[in-house]
């Protein structure tokens, strides 16, 4: 693939909080060498182990605003009060330089991404949204007791939000019912395969 051909793909996957969608990018990103993740920006503190630019770019909260003030991020996000964004360049760079990018991103962030690229022409072309959801929210439930990692209180707001997020389905491009996880990476990546194979096929009819 060539910088500047406009053939890259922009896949965004998404899902309720624990729907799956870590464990599918991972998958992704481990078979596919032309597919990159996005490093995001945060303001909450390294943990143990994180590396600056490598796991998160950790911002202060100023120049996280600052950024913000200047248009910077595609989307961004105040979570749990910490505040999260992707970088309006971190993407358009790594498509320009003939990679195709994967955004592992919440639902409303993937709403704040289609409506960027609804105003950006080279974003729009490039753009793929993907809905990761559980067959029913009760599974869902049992996804999110099993980490054991999380307050009742906690794991009570984090399902009233994914009946929300479950209903923002109906505007992605592809809605995939989750199954086992070898299941919901190979549908990924059919997806995946599709849209490459898609793009190429234009880029061919059309001579670019």
């Amino acid at each position: 693939m060539n910088a500047g051909t406009g053939s890259g793909v922009l896949l965004l996957v998404s899902a309720p909080s624990g729907g799956g969608k870590t464990t599918v990018c991972a998958g992704l990103l481990a078979a596919n060498p032309r597919l990159k993740r996005v490093v995001t920006c945060t303001t909450r503190p390294p943990r143990p182990g994180e590396t600056d630019g490598v796991d998160y770019h950790f911002r202060t909260p100023e120049r996280f605003a600052a950024d913000v003030e200047a248009g910077g991020f595609l989307e961004h996000a105040n979570v749990y009060g910490n505040r999260y964004g992707t970088l309006r360049a971190s993407v358009l760079e790594q498509l320009r330089a003939g990679w195709d990018v994967l955004l592992n991103i919440d639902v409303q962030g993937a709403a704040s991404i289609r409506w960027a690229a609804e105003g950006e022409p080279e974003l729009g072309a490039a753009l793929v949204t993907l809905f990761l959801t559980p067959a029913n929210l009760r599974e869902l439930e049992q996804r999110l007791r099993g980490r054991g990692s999380e307050a009742e209180d906690v794991l009570r707001r984090r399902l009233e939000a994914a009946w929300r997020e479950v209903a923002e389905a109906v505007h992605f491009d592809y809605l995939l019912v989750s199954g086992t996880r070898a299941e919901d990476l190979r549908r990924a990546q059919a997806v995946y395969d599709a849209e490459k194979i898609r793009r190429h096929r234009v880029r061919f009819e059309f001579g670019n």
